[in-house]
């Protein structure tokens, strides 16, 4: 898992499309980032994409498991993220947590794209920080 592309894998990943839905190709991996995201608006879209990192994990290459261990990660952290910060509106404190925790789910997907738009696995995908 912490092996780092070659150049050749670089190479070979100029062709893939940005999106795609098989799961030896990072195109996959970024469309769960996106209905991460999209989740935002519409929540659903994060089941879906919880499910399928959850089908595809185990089809991909180390460094590519590596984005889906992280799209797992932050499905669960941030459900339970924003369950205690829900929990906690009632003594006010969870309404600066929740902001927080939106702050955070946001910063992780941003930064998986960012890895996975260079090829590069996810350094520590069950990280609960940053």
């Amino acid at each position: 898992m912490s092996e780092t592309p070659s150049p050749q894998q670089e190479a070979s990943h100029q062709g893939e499309p940005q999106i795609s839905t098989n799961p030896a190709e990072r195109g996959n991996a970024n469309l769960i980032y996106i209905l991460y995201l999209v989740a935002i608006a519409v929540g659903l879209t994060a089941v879906v994409g919880v499910v399928m990192a959850y089908m595809a994990k185990e089809e991909a290459p180390d460094w590519l498991k590596s984005h889906y261990n992280n799209q797992i990660n932050i499905f669960w952290k941030g459900l339970l993220y924003m369950v205690v910060s829900s929990l906690l509106m009632m003594v006010l404190i969870g309404f600066v947590l929740i902001l927080v925790a939106f702050v955070w789910y946001i910063v992780r997907v941003v930064k998986g794209m960012q890895a996975l738009s260079k090829g590069e696995p996810i350094p520590n995908p069950g990280s609960w920080g940053f």
